[in-house]
């Protein structure tokens, strides 16, 4: 009896001394682990990871460190046979993340991250619902350790692109974000960003490339300051050649940007090395390339190859429609056709381009093709070209309304990007004056390109009232997305 009872104390203590024993160690290992990580060699940061484990068990910021592995292989790849392995993993690592001293600014840090992570890949597996209770956790734990550890950095970079989401989510979320307490604000959530970018603290300089990635894409999509984003990534000399997490950043920007050439220049230019994470997004996003300079042969290879290694869903029937494209503009009418009717068959709709793919995939109808030249070239940046491409014409050469509005339209967008601004919104307004009520995004994407030029030239009310026209546009494409970027711009002319 007393051989038991001293057993059993025995266990109770060794357990207890074993929990208090665990901790959260952000060490040279974890930090060069980590550093490969944020870079995709994915297998190189596990190899670290193992490495840790073997050397000091008790650690848990490997258990963070894995969390991070899942999530960029899941988010970028959407390999549901993946998923289906993987998937338990982020409950797996909270768990024994809680088994960390509470006393660390890590406890609540790193679980709010791994909770965060889950939240983003469920979107992507079509969890929207749990995922939005994830972010909801995730934001609570970040609000508690803001309190708890004010001087924890870290916190901001979870705290502040969290709060710039929230101020700009669309009308159907709001119901949803007030339950769960998320009060937004993009003003304070850029600052707080900005703050920690530029802090000397030396967990702002360990995290620093991961905040730049967010930082970047808030300054180019919420600011609407793509030429401050560019020069950010060049004054601070990020490593696009290396950390292919910033050279899919930077690639990403610049096709958004109508910077064909320099998204090539960049992606081309990446280490090639196999120790770099694997993904067919590389592939859909030279498919691009290629297409807006008219390639349009070489862009049927690049989109084939990621449709034929992609094993996600989104934006697959937008990959497919845009193959279809290079096919019709090849002159190759049979596939173009076949492929228009794949787009029926593959991906989701849960963003806007793939939504837009299958209801023009339902038509059946093909773009006028001068119109699809002068529209991917203007996409591509190459804005002579496309002007020569409609250059002597008139909505009178055009038979139909629709494409009388997209000439007009093109017109615009053509003459915004040279800076004719004058000329642009005349088109412009013609372009919503004609489509108001109709269902094509042209005229909701005119109110919001003729808010943007107000904007840039400082006449904000002018501005405002157009960011508000285009958000009173209703059932027409691309709704969510051209309402967030009007949303942006109304919160940044009115300093909120």
């Amino acid at each position: 009896m007393i051989y038991r009872l001293t057993f059993i104390t025995t266990l109770i203590f060794s357990c207890l001394f074993s929990h208090a024993q665990k901790v959260f160690d952000f060490d040279v290992t974890c930090q060069q682990a980590y550093h490969n990580i944020i870079c995709l060699k994915l297998k190189t940061g596990q190899v670290m990871i193992d490495k840790e484990r073997q050397q000091n068990p008790n650690n848990l910021i490997p258990e963070l460190l894995e969390s991070y592995i899942d999530f960029y292989d899941l988010f970028f790849n959407e390999d549901p046979a993946e998923y289906d392995k993987r998937k338990g993993n982020f409950d797996n690592h909270i768990d024994r993340l809680e088994d960390g001293p509470k006393t660390s600014p890590f406890y609540n840090y790193a679980r709010a991250t791994v909770y965060l992570q889950k939240a983003c890949v469920q979107i992507k597996f079509g969890g929207t619902f749990s995922a939005a209770w994830n972010f909801k956790k995730a934001f609570s734990l970040i609000k508690d350790n803001r309190k708890s550890f004010p001087a924890f950095m870290p916190n901001n970079m979870i705290y502040g692109p969290s709060i710039v989401a929230a101020g700009i989510i669309p009308d159907g979320y709001k119901l949803l974000a007030s339950v769960f307490g998320v009060k937004g604000s993009v003003k304070e959530g850029i600052g707080i960003m900005q703050s920690f970018i530029n802090s000397n603290d030396p967990w702002a300089k360990l995290y620093f490339e991961e905040a730049c990635f967010y930082y970047c894409y808030l300054l180019f999509y919420i600011e609407n300051k793509p030429e401050e984003a560019f020069q950010f990534i060049t004054q601070h000399k990020l490593d696009l050649v290396n950390n292919h997490l910033l050279t899919y950043m930077a690639a990403n920007l610049a096709l958004n940007n109508k910077q064909n050439e320099l998204a090539k220049t960049i992606i081309q230019n990446k280490n090639p090395s196999p120790d770099y994470m694997k993904t067919a997004f590389w592939d859909f996003e030279m498919g691009y390339i290629k297409m807006r300079h008219l390639e349009n042969a070489e862009a049927v290879k690049y989109f084939s190859s990621y449709l034929n290694n992609f094993k996600g869903k989104f934006y697959v029937k937008d990959a497919c429609e845009k193959l279809s494209w290079c096919y019709y503009l090849l002159g190759n009418k049979t596939e173009a056709e076949s492929t228009m009717q794949r787009v029926l068959q593959v991906g989701n709709t849960v963003t806007d381009a793939d939504k837009q793919a299958n209801r023009d995939a339902k038509s059946g109808i093909f773009p006028n093709i001068m119109l699809l030249k002068a529209r991917v070239l203007n996409d591509g940046g190459y804005n002579n070209e496309a002007l020569g491409v409609l250059a002597g014409k008139s909505t009178s050469d055009f038979a139909s309304i629709e494409d009388r509005l997209e000439f007009v339209y093109r017109l615009g967008r053509i003459y915004d990007d040279m800076g004719k601004y004058d000329d642009a919104i005349k088109a412009y307004n013609i372009t919503i004056n004609i489509g108001l009520q109709r269902h094509e995004y042209y005229a909701a994407r005119s109110a919001l390109q003729a808010g943007l030029i107000y904007e840039k030239l400082g006449k904000k009310d002018l501005a405002i009232s157009y960011f508000q026209k285009c958000l009173d546009m209703e059932d027409h494409e691309y709704k969510d997305s051209i309402d967030q970027k009007a949303k942006a711009g109304i919160a940044r002319c009115k300093g909120s």
